[in-house]
């Protein structure tokens, strides 16, 4: 499914969803660097996102896949 993620002035990530509306605020992630692991929404929903390079700049549309 399609995700974007991006990150809030203040430095917060959130996750948007189009297919279900749903914009929600990233509370927990499996690796530091964000990418080639889970991450975890305020909602409850885990998201797996694809590897990718640690400087990758956001804001970014991706595939990803629910866990």
């Amino acid at each position: 499914m399609k995700v974007m993620i991006r990150r809030s002035r203040e430095g917060a990530l959130s996750a948007y969803i189009p297919k279900k509306d749903l914009e929600s605020p990233i509370i927990e992630q499996e690796k530091e660097s964000l990418w080639g692991g889970w991450v975890k929404l305020d909602n409850g929903l885990k998201i797996v996102l694809p590897d990718m390079a640690a400087d990758t700049v956001l804001p970014l549309t991706l595939e990803a896949k629910v866990e």
